[in-house]
């Protein structure tokens, strides 16, 4: 795939990029580990200054690389700004909390003494170079969620992009560098996704993070695993959002559409299986059905626009194939399901009834704005369609019961379950998945301490 900057408004290619050879390639990671040496001596107090000040530029640069994403991989520019308003605030929740987060660690007294010793503290130390192998869905966020904890525990940052936002990929570098950072503490790799596999083996790089699809995460992990190399896997999701009969089931399909279309509904952590309870099934299905057919679709540059395209003609392309599969098979298309004419690479919000195990649509991630509907006789029922699936990101629950919310915590194989909304990731909550949707944790303490050396420091009687 080549490095370049195509509009999937109209496919129109703006711009191509030259992959870095091996010599360019070579000097930025001899920079990231010689950068990593005195880096990491650093204060978090001298970090979070940089980290702020990042934010801040990011702040000011909200409305051009809102335009820029927007361009690379269309999602609308609303959106994009409110991309780039979450991404500063993760940067500053970071820069105020990382101190705290990575603090030394007093085991017990009593401990101390069994083990002979007159004294021991557990500390975070970072890895070293850190590489990043990110997708283009949510282009700021996603690197920026790995970068502003890695940053904060002293590591540097080598980031691998998508093919096809590489303005996005290079503005980030830039971001980092105009705050401050020393050279070479973030940089940003355009290469092809066949040079991932090289860059892993060089024993300058210490760790890696994904998320992409469960193909690109497979081939990760056999390298880190073959190279022993620690590794955070965030891959698809094919969310379930259950609704019972004591929801406010108003609320729930009004949310349930904004779930779905969020980022175009090309987001791992969309609600795509919606399983509702069969007393409110058909109140839910009305609801959300015309909630879905009524979204604008069009350009994605236009502040009226609520879909826009997918971001690339084979997306469009596979996401049609899953639709069409399920409609031979049985399902019932109750709206959308029809490529519109015209440029771009445009598919409309569409709802699928009736969809059945053995329809592909049943266990592949639907990467785009294509629902598909549940009937659930009850809660036994509900859980067990919720976990026939490969994956387990996130997941939602509409339920007032509290009893009923009890045994979806329990039972849901997911890491997360959010009730009563819709899933959403924030630097506070640790954010990540079991099954085929990886593992490891991003945000949080949890996420800081992912790149960290938890070291044991002892001292005798």
């Amino acid at each position: 795939m080549p490095i370049a900057t195509v509009n999937p408004a109209n496919g129109e290619t703006l711009e191509t990029y030259e992959a870095m050879d091996a010599e360019e390639l070579e000097r930025r990671l001899q920079l990231a580990e010689a950068t990593f040496r005195t880096y990491r001596t650093t204060t978090c107090p001298e970090r979070a200054r940089l980290l702020n000040r990042a934010a801040d530029l990011l702040d000011e640069d909200r409305p051009e690389i809102a335009r820029t994403m927007t361009v690379e991989m269309g999602k609308p520019v609303g959106q994009a700004r409110a991309e780039a308003a979450k991404c500063a605030r993760a940067m500053r929740w970071y820069a105020g909390h990382a101190q705290e987060l990575l603090a030394d660690e007093e085991p017990a007294a009593d401990d101390v003494k069994d083990s002979g010793g007159s004294r021991a503290v557990v500390r975070y130390r970072p890895l070293g170079p850190v590489l990043a192998v990110m997708p283009w869905n949510f282009p700021l966020w996603q690197v920026v969620r790995f970068a502003a904890p890695a940053l904060m525990a002293g590591n540097v940052g080598l980031l691998k992009h998508a093919s096809n936002v590489p303005r996005t990929a290079l503005y980030l570098e830039e971001l980092f560098h105009r705050a401050g950072f020393p050279e070479g503490c973030f940089q940003t790799l355009l290469v092809g996704s066949g040079a991932v596999d090289e860059i892993l083996r060089d024993e300058r790089v210490k760790a890696a993070t994904l998320t992409g699809s469960e193909p690109a995460g497979r081939a990760v992990a056999a390298t880190a695993g073959e190279m022993i190399k620690k590794t955070v896997l965030e891959l698809g999701g094919s969310d379930p959002y259950v609704v019972m009969p004591s929801a406010d089931v108003d609320r729930a399909a009004e949310v349930a559409v904004t779930a779905r279309v969020q980022n175009n509904g090309q987001s791992c952590i969309a609600a795509k299986r919606f399983i509702v309870h069969t007393d409110v099934y058909d109140a839910f299905t009305e609801r959300f059905v015309a909630g879905m057919a009524a979204l604008k679709v069009g350009d994605p540059l236009e502040e009226e626009t609520e879909v826009g395209p997918l971001a690339s003609e084979q997306g469009r392309a596979d996401l049609e194939e899953l639709v069409d599969d399920a409609r031979r098979s049985g399902a019932e298309v109750l709206c959308g399901g029809e490529r519109p004419d015209g440029p771009g690479w445009y598919y409309p919000p569409t709802v699928l009834a009736g969809v059945t195990r053995e329809m592909r649509i049943h266990r592949e991630e639907a990467f785009g704005p294509v629902a598909t509907l549940y009937r659930a006789a009850d809660l036994d029922a509900a859980v067990l369609i919720a976990n026939d699936s490969p994956f387990g990101l996130s997941s939602n629950v509409w339920t007032r019961d509290e009893a009923e919310v009890d045994r979806f915590v329990r039972d849901l194989e997911a890491g997360g379950v959010f009730v009563n909304g819709m899933t959403a990731s924030h630097p506070g909550f640790p954010f990540g998945g079991v099954k085929r949707s990886g593992y490891g944790r991003e945000l949080s303490g949890h996420g800081i301490r992912e790149f960290c050396n938890i070291t044991t420091v002892w001292h005798g009687a």
